[in-house]
């Protein structure tokens, strides 16, 4: 599981949690008390952090939020192996995209570009025909978000077959991602290392 799709207590509990004293006007109270948060995720060393609400926990409940869109568009993951379980590589630490297989297919002949039984029961909820149905203020966004450019990734950047595998239509895919303009700048980004044009 992408950790941006974790509970809220599972991902803190791979974070360590800094706190300190919020800069910048507020008053007396803000600058008195240590409401700033600073999450860091062990794992990957993504970190996020809030210092503009006044108490603690709010902070601590937006630095969260922050935190899983960060995940989303930095950590990726590799595609499931044959047995069902996911793996993490090199290149799924931000080195680089995780290639497809050369004929992409896994050790069962299917394709895993054309296979929606690699999509998560998330994923599939938040489909409606070619659609996907949630907006980026949602909970669910920060892992959709995820699974949609680990997709991306293991089809070597490119949005069709990635799409493909989803089961939405290309035009969803790139405006969902869209929606997270530091996720759509990521890729973009990765696409130029792989020598192709950006998407507009």
């Amino acid at each position: 599981m992408h950790p941006a799709a974790l509970t809220d207590d599972a991902l803190l509990a791979q974070c360590d949690l800094g706190r300190g004293r919020a800069s910048g006007p507020g008053g007396q109270h803000r600058n008195k008390v240590e409401t700033a948060v600073v999450l860091t995720h062990r794992p990957t060393g993504v970190r996020a952090q809030a210092s503009e609400r006044r108490s603690q926990v709010e902070n601590k409940r937006v630095a969260l939020r922050r935190l899983r869109l960060s995940l989303a568009t930095e950590f990726r993951t590799a595609p499931p192996s044959p047995s069902g379980k996911g793996s993490v590589s090199n290149a799924s630490r931000g080195k680089g995209p995780v290639p497809p297989s050369p004929t992409g297919k896994g050790a069962g002949g299917s394709g895993v570009l054309d296979s929606l039984s690699a999509c998560s029961d998330l994923w599939r909820s938040r489909r409606q025909g070619s659609k996907i149905v949630c907006n980026p203020g949602h909970r669910d966004f920060p892992a959709l978000l995820a699974e949609a450019l680990d997709a991306i990734a293991n089809a070597g950047w490119q949005p069709a077959p990635a799409a493909k595998r989803l089961g939405v239509s290309t035009s969803q895919l790139i405006k969902l991602v869209k929606d997270h303009p530091p996720g759509f700048e990521k890729w973009n980004t990765e696409r130029s290392h792989c020598r192709l044009h950006s998407l507009k």
